[in-house]
């Protein structure tokens, strides 16, 4: 199993395994469209966002993905560079899952997290992916509120 970050280049695969992974994650219709504006900012966000994304590669099929954004933030006690990261879309096809495929990404992740000075990464999880999450070191925290705009 290969990791490969992705480019411009890998747009189309890239665009194609999001909104796969949004209709397996959420139990939508195959046949489902995804409204323009999603599927647009979507593409902007993994062209010029401030993130890493990754597919995991095994022979010529693409097995997985997953992304990783930057966030920057007041420098605190506790994290003086201000660096920070929120984990998200760890997908793996089906046919590929339960052979470590999502830990290799993730792992890829917080090293590329680690090299750019990142003291915190936050992640919203899904059911499935809390066992793969604890066994890294991640915890369940109560911090925070949020307002949705």
């Amino acid at each position: 199993m290969q990791i490969k970050k992705t480019t411009s280049e890998d747009i189309e695969e890239l665009m194609n395994l999001r909104l796969e992974m949004l209709k397996v994650v959420n139990k939508l219709d195959s046949e489902i469209q995804f409204e323009k504006t999603l599927i647009d900012y979507s593409r902007e966000y993994f062209l010029h966002g401030d993130q890493t994304t990754v597919f995991a590669i095994e022979g010529n099929k693409i097995a997985g993905c997953a992304s990783i954004s930057y966030i920057n933030i007041m420098p605190t006690f506790s994290h003086p560079s201000g660096k920070r990261a929120h984990l998200m879309n760890v997908y793996t096809r089906s046919e590929f899952r339960r052979k470590g495929v999502g830990k290799m990404m993730v792992e890829f992740l917080i090293e590329e997290a680690k090299s750019k000075g990142v003291t915190e990464i936050s992640l919203d999880a899904t059911e499935m992916g809390h066992p793969l999450y604890k066994a890294i070191g991640f915890t369940e925290n109560t911090e925070g509120m949020n307002l949705v705009l």
